[in-house]
């Protein structure tokens, strides 16, 4: 089932610039699909935390990975979280600073993140991640030991509530600073896969490397 939030509540709704907002699915899932990390909030022994991790995108849940040593991670069932993905496309700099801005894709959810129980499940889920993060490697890898599945913990958060927040585009600034004898525009950033470093076992055998094709569509 596709969830949409079309009515969006209220600790979704977005204020600021709303209508940089957008609330359908259509909108929300290129952007989580297109990011490699995101961060998971929540609160844990009574403080804030929030945690960079990777993550991976299906269908309607959005999952991450780590220790089952981790106290974090095993609080974590059933718990209230807010994960965010930002990619930062852009910095938009004007004549002055107050306009000074970014060109920025984002995505913010809210929801319980639930534990995957079922071994057969978290098995295909870690298959997922690394044919996500890392496409074509997983049928190359040496199989996944029973202990090393069993020191795996996998979570994730159903896609109910959401909101997604952008922009793009030229400087917008008042007119009557356009004549202010200073450079604008926009520098344009982007995330790329650099020339792969093999370990002194590769170097030695020369293996090709891999190629990263999620960096670089």
């Amino acid at each position: 089932m596709r969830v949409a939030a079309s009515t969006p509540a209220r600790r979704i709704r977005v204020r600021r610039f709303p209508e940089r907002a957008r609330y359908e699915r259509a909108a929300l899932d290129p952007i989580l699909d297109a990011g490699l990390l995101c961060h998971v909030g929540f609160v844990f022994e009574g403080s804030p935390v929030v945690i960079p991790t990777l993550y991976w995108r299906e269908a309607d849940h959005v999952y991450w990975h780590g220790s089952t040593a981790s106290r974090m991670l095993r609080a974590l069932p059933g718990c209230e979280v807010c994960i965010t993905v930002t990619h930062l496309d852009g910095l938009v700099l004007t004549r002055s600073a107050f306009h000074h801005s970014a060109n920025y894709r984002s995505a913010v959810l809210f929801g319980r993140a639930e534990n995957v129980e079922d071994p057969k499940e978290r098995l295909a889920q870690l298959e997922r991640m690394t044919e996500t993060l890392f496409p074509g490697r997983w049928p190359q890898l040496r199989p996944v030991k029973h202990r090393e599945l069993g020191a795996t913990r996998v979570l994730r958060l159903r896609i109910g509530e959401f909101s997604v927040k952008s922009r793009s585009g030229p400087p917008q600034e008042d007119a009557r600073d356009l004549k202010w004898p200073v450079w604008a525009g926009v520098i344009p950033l982007a995330l790329r896969a650099g020339s792969p470093q093999p370990d002194e076992v590769a170097r030695a055998s020369k293996a090709s490397g891999p190629a990263f094709r999620k960096l670089k569509e």
